[in-house]
């Protein structure tokens, strides 16, 4: 191959590579200076949602949740011990008129140490955080997203079915999680999205079958359920 030909071939997959490389991924949000911000923080059930909930919401605010630098893997916020230590980090900079929170499926589920994210199917081996660690850390995350000047909203845990597969979760951890989480949300006049409510009543049809996680259908269930709690939120902060 003559020299000029191979030296256009390496500038254009040089120029190509450059191209992708600051391409950034679909959860990376570019927003709208005129939108307010909102920012999703929560496990594996708000990664389901979060996507449809930036559509849903598409001209109304800009949608945000923790990734990856590129923006090609979001976050998994895990359970409140790592809420603690990462929620600085999370919240950054930004002004954020609307956060949407939740924890409470990892901190339940059971592993091989207290604290510990080495997941068991042992009923004698500790949860992750205890009802009342759990309540302790979360009250802390609370206090620190207050600062922040948004509108809150916390969205209860969902369920878990018997037998549900992977880490060993009880069925009856969620209301109890939940009852020590309302009480903090309570004495913070923090708004709640009851997703546990929503979902109970229809789980067969939204859930995977012995599953914690979602369909494509149960995600976009939630997601409108949560787009509609961020709408509100947005239209309290106009009145305001």
């Amino acid at each position: 191959m003559p020299k000029f030909l191979t030296a256009l071939c390496l500038a254009f997959l040089v120029s190509t590579t450059l191209a992708a490389a600051d391409k950034p991924g679909k959860w990376a949000e570019t927003p709208d200076p005129k939108l307010p911000n909102v920012l999703i923080l929560g496990d594996s059930i708000s990664i389901g949602y979060t996507l449809q909930v930036r559509d849903l919401l598409k001209g109304q605010a800009n949608v945000f949740r923790p990734h990856t630098a590129d923006g090609n893997k979001p976050e998994n916020c895990g359970g409140t011990t790592k809420g603690v230590e990462s929620i600085d980090r999370w919240l950054g900079d930004r002004k954020w008129d609307v956060i949407h929170f939740n924890w409470g499926l990892h901190d339940l589920k059971h592993v091989t140490e207290p604290g510990g994210n080495t997941v068991s199917n042992n009923p004698k081996d500790p949860v992750q955080a205890t009802v009342d660690q759990y309540a302790a850390n979360l009250e802390k995350i609370v206090q620190r997203l207050d600062k922040s000047g948004a509108k809150l909203i916390f969205a209860t845990t969902t369920p878990v079915v018997p037998d549900t597969s992977g880490p060993l979760r009880e069925t009856d951890s969620p209301p109890k999680y939940n009852a020590a989480a309302l009480k903090i949300m309570k004495e913070h006049g923090v708004a709640v999205n009851d997703l546990f409510a929503f979902c109970e009543p229809q789980i067969e049809k939204l859930q995977r079958p012995k599953n914690v996680h979602f369909t494509d259908a149960g995600s976009q269930a939630l997601a409108e359920q949560v787009a509609k709690a961020i709408q509100s939120a947005l239209q309290s902060n106009r009145g305001n």
